[in-house]
């Protein structure tokens, strides 16, 4: 058992099972400050005054069920704001939430985060590679939905994995339109009759990205509205603990044996690509009290400038003294200088660079 999984079986949270129950009255049993990240899907209230058809008259399986229904806007913000201040308060102070959307509700979640204390960081445009098409019309098809990334408090020092993300992307800075496609095909749970067995099943791929973007492994991920599962089969597979939240029983059961049938990943392939501003600061000098580097050796630049290694972790050449950055910023009269890439020591007659020192520590940091 990890460390961070001690943490959460000691806070008391009942990890990697769905709770039934209205998810307000559910998320205010939790201990406070217990969950890194929440993934939200809330009813959209989608507003459906009459079935929608197609062309052929053929009706268009619509979200219509009871649970998406609401008297008025003014009811909706209630239930909005309820469940995102019970949210906020089961979140670390570091934690952060997604909420997604469409233009039915997406804005009037938007204002309920930031009136409630959360800080948004981005909206994230889901483009639809194969969206359902505007029967009637009369309007745009709706080929997109938002989600909205908050930390739970301005200035929480939350995860984002950058370097993932940009690996993910081909080695491009990931962006806030997310082309993806919605569920179909193997993808889409059916119930015993063929049917859709959740009508806003969201994507495998969606979740992944999420996850892999804002947690790590043994992190605690909440789905207050959990459907289908998605959440909690993602966790499982990336090794995150995963808590869900729904009423529904039909679709607590689906949930459950989707999730028994997932297969956690093996510990190396859970790791990511982090950025190197992430990792432990090893000081220069800790090379030289260490004994991996002498005082008075001689270290060498990429370009065969040269400088003397001193006691304190210092750095002397000619008539320049330093840090391992100053020095050699100096030499090549440059305003900066990042020394661990410019400067190698010499062992068996081979130009090592001093970067492999450090890495070395970082190693035995971990």
């Amino acid at each position: 058992m990890t460390k961070r999984t001690e943490q959460g079986a000691a806070a008391g949270l009942p990890l990697d099972s769905i709770l039934r129950g209205d998810c307000i009255e559910v998320m205010g049993q939790l201990p406070a400050g217990s969950v890194d990240l929440i993934f939200a899907d809330p009813p959209y209230n989608l507003q459906l005054k009459s079935e929608l058809h197609r062309p052929d008259n053929s009706r268009v399986d619509a979200v219509d069920d009871a649970w998406d229904s609401f008297a008025s806007f003014e009811a909706y913000d209630r239930f909005t704001h309820d469940w995102l201040a019970a949210a906020r308060r089961i979140l670390k102070p570091n934690g952060a939430i997604w909420v997604i959307g469409s233009y039915h509700n997406i804005f009037r979640v938007g204002a309920s985060l930031q009136t409630l204390g959360y800080w948004i960081l981005n909206d994230v445009v889901w483009r639809k590679t194969n969206p359902m098409p505007n029967f009637r019309g009369k309007r745009l098809t709706n080929a997109h939905e938002t989600l909205i990334w908050a930390s739970r408090d301005e200035g929480a020092k939350y995860t984002f994995n950058y370097e993932a993300l940009k690996a993910l992307n081909e080695g491009v800075q990931m962006r806030s339109d997310w082309t993806l496609p919605i569920c179909t095909g193997h993808e889409r749970i059916k119930d015993a009759n063929g049917d859709k067995a959740h009508p806003t099943q969201k994507p495998q791929s969606l979740l992944h990205r999420v996850l892999v973007a804002t947690t790590n492994p043994g992190d605690v991920v909440l789905d207050p509205f959990f459907g289908s599962g998605t959440t909690g089969a993602v966790a499982k597979m990336l090794g995150r603990r995963w808590i869900g939240i729904d009423r529904d029983e039909g679709y607590i059961s689906v949930a459950r044996k989707r999730i028994a049938d997932v297969r956690a990943l093996d510990r190396a392939a859970l790791e990511v690509s982090t950025s190197k501003r992430a990792e432990p600061r090893v000081p220069f000098g800790q090379l030289v009290e260490r004994g991996m580097l002498r005082p008075g050796e001689v270290l060498t630049s990429v370009n065969g400038k040269t400088a003397k290694v001193r006691a304190d972790g210092t750095l002397v050449a000619a008539d320049v003294t330093g840090s391992i950055h100053q020095v050699g910023a100096a030499l090549e009269g440059a305003p900066s200088c990042n020394g661990w890439t410019y400067w190698c020591f010499k062992r068996d007659g081979q130009e090592i660079p001093i970067d492999l020192l450090r890495q070395q520590i970082r190693a035995e940091m971990r």
